[in-house]
């Protein structure tokens, strides 16, 4: 399975498809899913174009993409830098309130295990039918998610390298796994990285059989390093490979 990220934390200054306008990047993922990709990921974001979790920037999103990719899966981020309010993140109490006045619900939420809160805050997302796709960024995190009472509960472990050379990409993502494999052998993965890491890691994907993603969340850049027109751009090409 490939899933796009069509914008992530960036900036809309960043790369002309991005844009602040959920309508505008629902159509955009519409034009990814006709490359080939599967599912959607997404960052909501306020007025400003930042990111946030608070409820009516998030059910502004969703509805949009509900009505541009109808009956695609669709999950969000619920990182702790997202905003709750105008002023800016929260402690995980706050977080917890503004996934709870969600009124248009994902399909599944990304939680990053390593952050604080992340077994009450995937709990409240388990209780609302939103399903949990566990971040897992480097060993501290997997050891969290690995203690968590809801692990055997989640939909899939993404397994996020950071911008890495790529001659250092396959022994992170290998360590990774298999601290996942030995906690839940029959969870499913989704390998992917970032910068540097993407496109190694989309060959790892495949080489292992895991899922992954590709979007203008995790590279701005084709495998040959020229600009990407946009995420249908870079599916076809995470297909092509």
């Amino acid at each position: 399975m490939l899933q796009v990220c069509v914008n992530g934390a960036r900036e809309s200054s960043a790369h002309p498809e991005l844009s602040t306008e959920p309508a505008r990047m629902a159509a955009h993922a519409a034009y990814a899913l006709s490359a080939g990709a599967r599912e959607i990921h997404l960052h909501p974001k306020d007025e400003r174009g930042r990111d946030s979790i608070a409820p009516a920037d998030v059910d502004r999103w969703v509805l949009a993409f509900r009505r541009a990719c109808p009956g695609v899966p669709l999950g969000v981020t619920t990182g702790e830098w997202a905003r709750v309010s105008p002023q800016g993140p929260g402690d995980p109490a706050s977080r917890l309130s503004a996934i709870g006045g969600w009124t248009q619900l994902p399909d599944y939420a990304s939680v990053n295990w390593h952050e604080e809160g992340a077994d009450d805050l995937a709990d409240l997302l388990l209780s609302r039918g939103v399903a949990i796709e566990a971040g897992i960024w480097h060993e501290a995190g997997a050891d969290a998610w690995r203690a968590s009472p809801v692990r055997g509960r989640c939909l899939r472990v993404l397994i996020e390298l950071p911008d890495l050379p790529a001659v250092d990409v396959g022994s992170r993502a290998d360590a990774l796994a298999a601290a996942v494999r030995a906690a839940e052998p029959t969870m499913p993965i989704l390998l992917h990285g970032e910068e540097r890491s993407t496109w190694p890691a989309i060959d790892l994907a495949r080489a292992h059989g895991f899922d992954s993603r590709i979007g203008l969340e995790d590279t701005l850049a084709l495998p040959d390093g020229t600009p990407a027109a946009g995420n249908a751009d870079l599916v076809r090409a995470a297909l092509r490979r």
